[in-house]
């Protein structure tokens, strides 16, 4: 199994040492990419196929491909470039932790390294927390529910069907077309869980967890095979008795996310975990903000607003709504907007001959238009911190010419674990203000 592992925006040249991948590797990896979602009009939004290499860009997670597998980190800062196992680890784990706040999992990376998964790939580490978790759920008990089924038999059990008794039946009296509830594990959830096993035995490397997918897959021998794309997500009922399998179900709509494709030779199948940093940036910061808002007048609202900016008219009647706006993060209280943030996966500038710190000229105007068209006066633009910035935190703070609305440039520093990413927020001045004057409110 060939294995590598790079950064965003880096390149892995092609060859044959440890450093390098095998070119017809890499045509079997930027065919599985080109495939994904995430690839985009042309096929070169995840990994760019050169002459010389292959070249990452701002998407992260592991893309497999019969016998290999490239693994993208993000750039995070103080946790080193990626060139030696304990720095992609550190990456790795940060990563694990990201994606875990974002999608609401419980995969402490303390677990996992106790399971000795720390030098393997995303990937490998997120189909073995899975299949432990499965396995436990598993021993405890399938959930069942009553589904209601159609059956002719000798004896009249639940109810008749009257309809089918005295067309197709009529012929058959000693048959009774019979409808009856009965307890089956065979359900949206189950099937669920089988379409992941099948799925995850396909791409798993580590024995140990190839083992334990047998085993499960074993277990879920009676439950239908139902196609990813197929399944009943809507049909899935958790409540009290079946709460532990919560996780498991975003677990495995993380896992079943991608999609197996067909490499350029046909002969293989690829497959893709992976994640555009700024959507994940953008989820995470949500989240953290809202539970350090939990409890107040305040709540936090990720891709919420909506509002169109421009009202189109014929004469002086508006005949239709353009261009809908979709900030990133509304903090609101009650219909008032009190803070709009829009998140920004990209390195701020710290030299001293660029003022503007590398802010985008387009992110700035985008920022004035919202504070328009929400009439939010306190706008923010959340970046990544680096070292060369000094301390994380508020790096610039504006007011737009002409009016009261300020802007507000801050960093948050990823390589820290999540407590300290939450007091890090927390110490924001533009944050501390409105968590004051909660306090007052209440």
């Amino acid at each position: 199994m060939i294995r590598r592992t790079i950064l965003e925006w880096q390149s892995i040249a092609y060859g044959d040492d440890d450093k390098t991948i095998p070119e017809s590797v890499a045509d079997r990896i930027a065919a599985a990419a080109a495939a994904s979602p995430l690839a985009g009009r042309g096929g070169s939004g995840v990994i760019e196929h050169g002459r010389k290499a292959l070249r990452a860009r701002g998407v992260v997670g592991v893309i497999a491909a019969q016998g290999c597998a490239l693994e993208i980190l993000p750039k995070i800062e103080g946790l080193g470039e990626g060139e030696d196992e304990a720095s992609r680890t550190s990456i790795r784990d940060r990563l694990i932790h990201m994606l875990g706040v974002a999608y609401d999992l419980d995969i402490a990376s303390a677990d996992l390294t106790a399971l000795g998964l720390q030098n393997e790939t995303l990937l490998e580490v997120l189909i073995a927390r899975f299949a432990g978790m499965l396995a436990d759920a598993v021993r405890r008990g399938m959930p069942r529910r009553y589904v209601p089924h159609e059956e002719d038999l000798p004896a009249l059990r639940g109810r008749l069907d009257v309809v089918r008794q005295f067309t197709t039946l009529a012929a058959s009296p000693q048959r009774l077309a019979c409808r009856f509830d009965a307890l089956s594990p065979d359900i949206a959830l189950n099937q669920i869980m089988k379409a992941a096993v099948t799925r995850l035995s396909r791409v798993a490397v580590r024995a140990d967890t190839q083992r334990t997918l047998a085993e499960l897959a074993f277990a879920y021998a009676d439950i239908a095979s139902v196609a990813p794309r197929a399944l009943r997500w809507d049909a899935v009922q958790l409540d009290r008795t079946n709460a532990r399998w919560k996780q498991l179900v975003a677990l495995a709509r993380l896992l079943l996310g991608g999609q197996y494709q067909s490499s350029s030779g046909g002969a293989s199948e690829g497959f893709s975990l992976l994640f555009e940093m700024n959507a994940l940036f953008e989820t995470y910061a949500a989240r953290m903000l809202a539970t350090l808002f939990a409890g107040t007048a305040y709540r936090v609202v990720a891709q919420g607003g909506r509002r169109f900016c421009l009202d189109e008219l014929a004469g002086e009647e508006v005949i239709a709504r353009r261009f809908q706006t979709k900030p990133d993060i509304l903090v609101m209280k009650g219909q008032d907007i009190a803070l709009l943030i829009d998140t920004k996966w990209k390195r701020l500038s710290a030299r001293i001959d660029d003022p503007k710190q590398g802010v985008s000229q387009a992110d700035v105007y985008q920022m004035m238009a919202y504070g328009r068209i929400y009439g939010c006066p306190k706008l923010m633009l959340l970046y990544p911190h680096h070292g060369g910035l000094g301390q994380a935190g508020e790096s610039g703070r504006y007011r737009v010419t002409g009016c009261a609305d300020e802007l507000v440039t801050a960093t948050l520093n990823m390589g820290l674990r999540q407590k300290d990413v939450s007091a890090e927020l927390a110490r924001l001045p533009t944050i501390v203000a409105l968590l004051e004057r909660a306090q007052v409110a209440a």
